[in-house]
């Protein structure tokens, strides 16, 4: 495949850190000049901003422009999201000042179910190298830039893969999990095209709670960051637990907070766009 080149000027609400440090995904790597190198589908690319113009270029299995557009969710308006979100409190308003370039991407919902079944109790350099060891192992190489790059594999090319091979790959307690879901998967006891087309969040949520390793943090993770782009689910972890009792709960004992007290919170305020206000605030706690 030849190398494509696609540019934007002026894009708002579009910054490289933001959108590929905010915990979405863990495929993108930053390089010495600030842009950040990702494999995604069949897809590798490089991604670089400078003077208000966004440069995309790599291999691309189809048209790079459309290939941008949909897994960057260009066409969606961020910055009217990001004035609704601002104008319900002071705390979202500075949450979203200071994540204002993230995007969520547009991303394969079979990686991003098995990306985080891996992520489960884990941290990110090491999901990072799972990830890449089980694409190098089982995924195809792609030449660029004098480097080899490997897609995330199949289920099919999983079907083989025993418990032990997962083991050897670093995969702790997961390796069992990643084995059944891929079965689960590969039998059509979940259906991925029939998730896609189930626009009843509920459903598709419980769904995907049948999948070996998937607890209702990870199902929202998924519901969220994959094409499935449920905006109205609010994923809680240790961090998201943090912020939304420092902020709305104030228990002396953050331990003692509920997730549905957190959810109820978040549907209450933050409505359809609930999980797009847990990422300004879980990335604005994290990284701030």
């Amino acid at each position: 495949m030849q190398e494509q080149r696609y540019e934007i000027n002026n894009i708002k609400s579009f910054e490289l850190k933001d959108i590929f440090d905010c915990g979405q995904c863990f495929r993108w790597n930053k390089e010495e000049d600030n842009s950040y190198t990702g494999v995604f589908e069949e897809n590798v690319l490089n991604v670089k901003k400078q003077n208000g113009t966004v440069i995309f270029k790599g291999i691309c299995k189809n048209n790079i422009k459309d290939t941008v557009e949909y897994y960057f969710d260009l066409n969606r308006d961020y910055e009217k999201i990001k004035e609704t979100l601002s104008n319900i409190d002071e705390n979202l308003k500075t949450s979203v000042a200071y994540g204002s370039g993230i995007r969520i991407l547009n991303q394969d919902l079979w990686e991003t179910i098995i990306s985080f079944i891996i992520s489960a109790n884990n941290n990110i350099p090491r999901i990072k190298g799972i990830i890449e060891r089980l694409s190098k192992k089982y995924g195809k190489e792609i030449n660029y830039n004098g480097k080899k790059y490997y897609t995330f594999p199949t289920p099919k090319d999983l079907k083989d893969v025993t418990v032990k091979e997962y083991r050897d790959l670093g995969l702790g307690f997961r390796d069992i999990r990643l084995y059944e879901t891929t079965k689960m998967i590969l039998e059509k006891k979940v259906d991925l095209e029939e998730l896609k087309t189930n626009k009843n969040t509920i459903e598709v949520r419980n769904k995907l709670l049948t999948l070996s390793g998937v607890g209702p943090k990870v199902a929202d993770c998924i519901l969220l960051f994959s094409s499935l782009k449920r905006f109205e689910v609010f994923p809680i972890d240790v961090w998201v637990r943090r912020v939304m009792n420092d902020l709305y709960i104030k228990n002396e004992d953050e331990t003692k907070v509920s997730k549905k007290q957190i959810e109820n919170i978040a549907k209450e305020k933050f409505g359809s766009l609930a999980g797009l206000a847990q990422q300004y605030l879980f990335y604005w706690r994290r990284e701030g």
